[in-house]
């Protein structure tokens, strides 16, 4: 049986980010989400915009936002 190629795996925040701001930014588009939030990864700043498929996706990385380290 072949993967369905919509069948993709999210990426994680704690991949890009080590610590995060106390806001984030939730875009809507046609076909999904936008998460943009800010931090920091090794003391240097950094933006990560992570797109979702679904609101199933986008809660996820909301929560994994609110149990991370803040700055």
């Amino acid at each position: 049986m072949k993967q369905n190629i919509k069948e993709k795996q999210m990426i994680s925040l704690t991949s890009k980010l080590d610590k995060v701001n106390d806001n984030f930014t939730v875009y809507m588009y046609d076909n999904g989400f936008m998460l943009e939030i800010s931090g920091k990864e090794a003391d240097e700043w950094k933006t990560a915009k992570i797109l979702c498929a679904n609101t199933e996706e986008l809660i996820d990385l909301i929560k994994e936002a609110s149990a991370m380290e803040r700055d």
